[in-house]
């Protein structure tokens, strides 16, 4: 192979890294997972014969699905056997994202946590179909299966992603505003201010995973949530004390989140779901030092829908 021909492999590859990493992260929920599947994606193209590919986008999708999906059925048991609440790793989102409803919406904390309890093959197929919108013979290809395979599983996918998806319509101003006058009310330990911000059964989930003390069940009611929201200015958390706690206002997952770190790393991620009225109806806390490396690392993920 001319030198020429391999960096135009090279450039495709890197033409369509985004989408592969875009497809990985939402099968997988896990930002370091989505990484190791699009390194083995680079290897397995690399070795291919690339002169018989017409189409290296539809190519490489159907190598990362495929992949994705090997690893999610390999990493299902550790999730069902996983200390207290499992939650998406978090990662940082341009500023892009927000402007795409779909984008924003499908790589949520919220909806991968209704993805997470659709069979690898569903989740697969709804990432490619109602997200990057593949027709189903492309999806069949993909994922090895028949289409008509692919069209019952896209069907119930869609009903069960339908039946249990958050109703979030507070337009991007109001989130942030509320996120935003929420952080402030904790920070003062201030009860009643985050009381006015929280649904009545607002639910909060804390992911530490055996690795740092959280609570081992969802919190659960507006006066029980803004107690322990507003506990943090006063206690010691994970090792740091109150004032040497810093708190960032930053796009997580397509919405507006905040990172807390001190003593040199980052301690926990903290984003929302929001009611109509602005209010908040869940919170995500996600402390496991092990989901926390694509956040500290800084990249903010172009994860749009193409």
């Amino acid at each position: 192979m001319t030198h020429s021909s391999s960096d135009r492999d090279q450039q495709a590859f890197h033409q369509h890294r985004n989408l592969l990493f875009s497809v990985a992260y939402r099968v997988l929920g896990t930002a370091a997972d989505a990484e190791d599947a699009v390194q083995d994606a680079w290897i397995k193209w690399s070795a291919a014969d690339r002169s018989q590919v017409a189409d290296p986008k539809a190519y490489l999708t159907r190598i990362v699905s495929n992949l994705a999906l090997e690893r999610l059925r390999s990493t299902r048991y550790k999730r069902e056997t996983y200390v207290g609440p499992w939650l998406p790793e978090p990662i940082l989102t341009s500023g892009d994202i927000a402007e795409t409803v779909t984008g924003a919406e499908s790589v949520s904390m919220a909806m991968l946590v209704v993805l997470e309890t659709l069979s690898p093959l569903e989740r697969a197929v709804f990432v490619l179909k109602d997200v990057f919108d593949f027709s189903h013979a492309e999806i069949a290809a993909a994922v090895e299966r028949s289409e008509a395979a692919v069209r019952q599983a896209a069907h119930r996918a869609r009903a069960h992603v339908r039946a249990r998806r958050p109703r979030f319509t507070a337009d991007r101003a109001r989130q942030r505003e509320v996120t935003e006058q929420f952080f402030a009310a904790a920070a003062g330990g201030d009860v009643n201010a985050l009381m006015r911000l929280l649904s009545p059964d607002v639910t909060l989930w804390t992911d530490g995973g055996g690795k740092v003390r959280q609570a081992m069940r969802p919190i659960v009611g507006a006066a029980t949530v803004a107690t322990w929201f507003a506990s943090l200015g006063t206690v010691t958390y994970q090792g740091v004390e109150p004032a040497d706690m810093n708190a960032e206002l930053v796009e997580i997952n397509g919405g507006p989140g905040v990172v807390f770190s001190g003593s040199g790393r980052v301690i926990a991620t903290v984003t929302f779901d929001f009611a109509t009225d602005g209010r908040i109806t869940a919170i995500h806390n996600v402390a496991n030092p092990d989901k926390l490396q694509a956040i500290a690392e800084g990249i903010a993920h172009d994860i749009g829908t193409w």
